[in-house]
């Protein structure tokens, strides 16, 4: 069965469109956009054709297969390899949470949800949050009541948002927060859990959630041992 990826698209921010349009184009009716700056030096920028402004992230959901064809648009049609039209990568999903969102989000894809992912020797796994905006303490009152720690949040903008009427049977507003949760693998059932029952698609919050695997990590050892005492 074909692997189910997040495609992470980082472009100058005046790409943003010619992406987004192209995209829809190979069939991709669900996206998030977020907006960022680069940090790389003057040396590095002229090398790669880019200029120092703001960066454009699309996050989309494709299968291998997709990818492969739109990997080949990527190249040929938005000439993906030259300097300065920026980079685009796939990260495997480990779950998605409630069979309607993945619907949603893979619509035109032909995807079966399967039990686990190929990647099960992770010992972290990375939620991803993405609810309508102004609903952060609802989604991170769900996590903490399953044993979430703390999350970091970010601004997006959805596309394709009127089509999950269909699919889950509510509006979802374009405007979105998104909140990244790093946890223990043992805990991730949990807490998608916990936030699709109090902050998920029929609450105000409109959640879809899902996972990514982490495979190594620093820093989590104070928030581990403060929670065994």
């Amino acid at each position: 069965m074909s692997e189910l990826c997040m495609m992470v698209t980082i472009t100058n921010r005046s790409m943003y469109r010619k992406f987004q349009n192209f995209y829809q184009e190979q069939g991709l009716t669900v996206s998030f956009g977020t907006v960022g700056r680069g940090t790389a030096g003057n040396e590095t920028l002229n090398l790669l054709g880019l200029e120092n402004s703001e960066k454009a992230l699309i996050w989309s959901f494709v299968t291998e297969n997709v990818w492969k064809k739109i990997k080949m648009g990527l190249q040929t049609k938005m000439r993906i390899d030259l300097p300065g039209m920026g980079v685009v990568f796939m990260i495997p999903l480990s779950s998605i949470g409630g069979k309607r969102a993945l619907q949603f989000l893979t619509e035109n894809q032909n995807f079966e949800k399967e039990e686990e992912s190929t990647l099960k020797d992770t010992k972290y796994e990375l939620l991803i949050a993405i609810s309508n905006q102004g609903y952060t303490e609802m989604v991170m009152d769900a996590a903490r009541s399953a044993g979430a720690s703390g999350g970091t949040v970010i601004h997006a903008k959805g596309t394709g948002m009127e089509r999950a009427e269909h699919f889950l049977g509510v509006v979802l507003v374009a405007e979105k927060d998104v909140v990244l949760i790093v946890v223990k693998k043992e805990q991730k059932n949990d807490i998608m859990q916990a936030i699709m029952r109090d902050a998920g698609v029929k609450s105000k919050a409109g959640t879809i959630v899902f996972s990514l695997p982490v495979t190594s990590t620093a820093g989590m050892r104070l928030i581990e041992d403060a929670k065994e005492e």
